[in-house]
């Protein structure tokens, strides 16, 4: 199952288990972990985390989610940042890890984590964000879970700053109004016939007998989309597995697509295959056109994704991080 970027109230999140940034004494506190504990009910949550006593640093335990839309609430204390020279990152991997490993051994399919150790434990965001992602895609290669990073708001958030002023860079560079399209387009117009002179054109047409039959047409049809991405993973040398894995898509949906010839999937499904099998942007563009889609110079989504493709940079996780940062759609389902 994929993972996403979200923007909202961890404790309204409706998943079957979230994740609580929390202390080694596992007793309430400020941030989310106060919030946690108020919505989930503070007097019954921390009569439970008594009674486990205690978590160590990058370690995770389970209680009940009481009063919340989850079933269970994950405590994983995370690392306090000293420079980064006492373990930090991989404790904060170990958070991850260790809370999502939990949350499969309850049989738990869907979890939500905040942004572990950036709040008041000052851990730098962008490294932080790395690992995060780092973590729940790995685990994710060999493990199917719905996987959400709940930030609360963009300034939470640790896009590299390198990446946002290039991105900003090449969209400011090749984005391009809507409008400014319209209007070059107007201006190639060719010499546009009166109702008169198209009545004769058709006419001499029909006569000429260059009027194609509709039964032609459909005989003159492109490979399916279904067909052309299967086409593709075979000649990539990749697997169904793989391939969906990488492209942050339901296993389930894949199996939609694989079954159904004539499945036409959302772009952003069909953009997230073309990132996944690694296709150049040539390739991208009649991967996209069998779902009845193109890149378009008039779309922030296209463009970064344009961006990415001419980088070579087909880390997925990365490339929605900067959809997200610019309030777009992310890749998969």
């Amino acid at each position: 199952m994929p993972f996403e970027i979200v923007r909202n109230d961890l404790t309204k999140m409706d998943v079957d288990v979230i994740v609580n940034a929390a202390n080694s004494g596992l007793k309430m506190g400020g941030g989310v972990c106060g919030a946690i504990f108020r919505a989930a009910g503070a007097s019954e949550l921390q009569a439970a985390c008594k009674r486990i006593g205690g978590c160590k640093t990058g370690e995770a335990v389970i209680t009940d989610g009481f009063n919340l839309n989850a079933k269970y609430i994950i405590h994983t204390p995370g690392p306090i940042w000293q420079g980064g020279t006492h373990h930090e990152a991989a404790l904060l991997n170990d958070c991850y890890l260790n809370s999502l490993k939990l949350a499969r051994a309850h049989q738990c399919e869907s979890i939500a984590f905040p942004f572990i150790s950036t709040g008041i434990y000052g851990y730098p965001k962008e490294e932080a964000l790395q690992i995060a992602v780092s973590a729940i895609s790995s685990f994710l290669m060999n493990h199917d879970m719905l996987v959400y990073l709940v930030v609360f708001d963009k300034s939470s958030f640790g896009l590299s700053k390198k990446l946002f002023t290039s991105i900003n860079e090449y969209i400011n560079e090749h984005y391009v109004e809507e409008s400014e399209i319209t209007f070059s387009r107007k201006r190639e117009e060719p010499y546009l016939l009166d109702s008169e002179q198209e009545e004769e054109v058709i006419e001499y047409f029909a006569e000429a007998q260059y009027e194609l039959e509709l039964v032609d047409l459909l005989d003159q049809l492109d490979e399916t989309f279904s067909d052309r991405l299967l086409r593709l993973i075979d000649e990539k040398g990749m697997t169904d597995v793989d391939t969906y894995k990488r492209a942050n898509i339901d296993r389930r949906l894949f199996s939609k697509i694989r079954k159904e010839d004539d499945y036409t999937p959302k772009k952003k499904t069909a953009v997230a295959f073309a990132i996944a099998l690694q296709l150049s942007l040539e390739e991208t563009n009649q991967l996209l056109e069998a779902a009845g889609y193109t890149l378009s110079r008039s779309s922030k989504f296209d463009v970064i994704i344009e961006f990415f493709i001419q980088q070579a940079n087909f880390n997925i996780h990365e490339i929605n991080e900067a959809l997200f940062t610019f309030d777009q759609p992310l890749l998969g389902a």
